[in-house]
């Protein structure tokens, strides 16, 4: 594939957002057919309850004596309202027909004993749509009216109603529906994106810990790899000086262990694999052990200790206090001159001072993250003990002692037990 894992994580996120906005599209769309669908019949259904109300009311009331009598159609309330009628012969014997008093849409008499003959003919209820005489879309039912005495149709009702309301209605829907369609999608979309984000999140974050741990082991480890074969390009060239490189070497190489082992605490703490095992720690006794055992060739080290329990991960912690007494004693001094570092261990806290020339102020800025000295550290040391604090729900600070000097400060939780 191409393009670099980033770029990728971010196609990624794209593609995800897209499928997250896209199924959702189509559930919505589906929803909105649904409801529209639904409105548009009950639409028709309210009108043809309204028709048929006015076609059964109106073929009761028309009396057969011979003659067809409209006396009850005249006087009922439906001559005069909405839905409007007509009583038309069809093509059955001949009779004036009967067309209620109010016009709701204007309607062709033709086209209304058109729809009458059809109903005579087919001996059955007619229903559908006509166009009125101003263009409207009209809904229609007509019942044909049977003469009990021979049993013949002599006629039908007509009911015509004015299908703009319901029309109206449903477009207003129809834009609700699409409008709220589109900021659902929209606001799908920003809640896909999101979510997308915050799934792959852990993936960029590892990712990016994977990118600055080969960043800092390339950058850590090229002076002393180059170093390393200085000597033993030197020692090939100079079989005479093998016994004085050697050492160096050994140390070089002892140097660049506690490099690649620090990087791996990093990278096991960062990704959270790393189980600590806390368990209440003296911290006075483990820091004077710590001390002891530090080889500090060229320094004086002093330790001002008084009893202080933890609740720390003695591992972790030996070595977050060697790395500190390691860059004290290799940055903590000045040229030409021999180390000096103190150590003081009170209520749960390691100080670390120095007289070397200090921490430059942006370094400090940088929070830990990557150190640089006057004197050159790399600062992984630094940043592993950073780490460690962390883990342990504790801080690490630095500042610069008005003497001159960097001081380290490593702060734990005490223990209660």
């Amino acid at each position: 594939m191409n393009g670099s894992s980033a770029d990728r994580l971010r196609r990624l996120r794209w593609v995800l957002t897209a499928l997250f906005t896209g199924m959702n599209t189509v559930g919505l769309v589906i929803l909105a057919w649904f409801v529209l669908s639904r409105d548009d019949a009950q639409g028709i259904a309210q009108i043809d309850v309204q028709l048929d109300r006015v076609t059964s009311a109106i073929s009761r009331q028309v009396s057969f004596d011979g003659t067809i009598n409209f006396s009850m159609v005249n006087s009922d309330e439906l001559n005069s309202s909405c839905p409007q009628f007509a009583i038309m012969p069809g093509g059955a014997p001949e009779f004036q027909a009967h067309l209620s008093t109010k016009t709701c849409v204007p309607m062709d008499t033709g086209v209304l004993n058109g729809l009458a003959a059809d109903a005579v003919r087919t001996h059955g209820i007619v229903t559908g749509y006509q166009t009125g005489s101003n263009g409207d879309l009209v809904r229609v039912r007509v019942e044909p009216l049977l003469n009990p005495a021979n049993g013949r149709y002599i006629g039908a009702v007509v009911a015509v109603a004015d299908t703009r309301p319901v029309q109206e209605a449903h477009t207003r829907l129809v834009l609700l529906v699409v409008g709220g369609c589109v900021l659902l999608v929209a606001a799908l979309g920003v809640a896909g994106h999101l979510l997308s984000g915050r799934s792959i999140q852990p993936a960029a974050a590892a990712l990016q810990q994977q990118e600055v741990l080969l960043a800092e082991t390339a950058h850590d480890l090229r002076t002393p790899v180059a170093a390393l074969r200085a000597l033993a390009e030197t020692a090939l060239d100079n079989p005479t000086q093998r016994a004085d490189l050697l050492p160096r070497t050994v140390r070089l190489a002892v140097r660049m262990g506690s490099i690649i082992d620090d990087l791996l605490v990093r990278a096991r703490l960062a990704a959270g694999v790393e189980q600590l095992t806390i368990q209440p720690v003296w911290l006075d006794q483990l820091v004077t052990g710590v001390v002891e055992d530090t080889h500090a060739e060229g320094a004086q080290v002093t330790v001002t200790a008084a009893p202080t329990k933890v609740d720390a991960d003695p591992t972790l912690l030996q070595r977050a206090v060697g790395n500190l007494l390691n860059n004290a004693v290799r940055y903590g001094r000045r040229p030409g001159e021999e180390a000096i570092v103190h150590i003081t261990v009170a209520g749960g806290t390691v100080t670390v001072a120095d007289h070397g020339p200090g921490i430059d102020a942006a370094a400090v800025e940088d929070a830990f993250d990557r150190f640089s000295s006057t004197g050159g550290s790399s600062g992984l040391g630094l940043s592993i003990v950073r780490w460690v604090a962390q883990a342990h729900g504790g801080t690490l600070s630095v500042y610069n002692a008005d003497e001159g000097g960097a001081i380290f400060e490593l702060t734990l939780p005490v223990s209660a037990a």
